[in-house]
């Protein structure tokens, strides 16, 4: 490939980047605003947030969890958080004995307790295993905050807050996904860390 075709390829990601930001932004402001109530509410109340998704969506739910309970930008006292998505006994056990579709749902079904919260990621908005895991989560009364791509599909639907990303591409979605999740953490991390000072 040439120079020229290179910085093409290079100039269109950021291009199409940028642009899948900027579109989010134009849509996403209430629904952030209402996640970040959300999570208030639950790390307020001592409560847990757990995260779950595939692929790249599970390594966002890692990231998520761990700036959480480490820190994300301010010194302040951890917070619970668990991303469903580590546990390899769990995920290989659970997804052994009753199917990859219950690996989320059975974690949450053990773990999620009344005024905690889900985040819950797919590109697509149609992942089995995250929608098996939102239904666990509102029969336990776990709230739940839906990051999803393209339509949102039927996670848009199910979930208490939907922060869409209206882009067909997997990678656009997923960039603008770890924006918004640090965009959450930066607020709740200003709000509690101011609350506590």
């Amino acid at each position: 490939m040439k120079t020229a075709d290179r910085q093409r390829v290079v100039d269109e990601a950021f291009a199409a980047t940028i642009a899948a930001h900027r579109q989010a932004h134009a849509s996403a402001g209430p629904a952030v605003l209402a996640a970040v109530d959300v999570l208030l509410e639950a790390l307020r109340s001592g409560r847990t947030v757990m995260a779950c998704g595939n692929g790249g969506s599970a390594a966002d739910a890692q990231h998520f969890a761990a700036e959480l309970t480490g820190r994300f930008a301010r010194e302040r006292r951890a917070w619970p958080a668990l991303a469903l998505t580590t546990d390899t006994s769990a995920l290989t056990a659970i997804g052994n004995d009753y199917g990859f579709d219950r690996v989320f749902a059975r974690q949450v079904e053990a773990h999620g307790r009344q005024g905690d919260v889900l985040v819950a990621m797919s590109t697509s908005g149609d992942s089995p295993n995250v929608l098996a895991a939102v239904e666990a989560a509102r029969a336990r009364g776990v709230k739940t905050i839906g990051l999803t791509g393209t339509d949102g599909g039927a996670l848009g639907r199910v979930v208490d807050v939907h922060l869409n990303v209206p882009s067909p591409t997997t990678a656009r979605i997923q960039e603008v996904h770890i924006t918004l999740l640090h965009v959450l953490c930066d607020l709740v991390e200003q709000e509690l860390v101011d609350a506590d000072a």
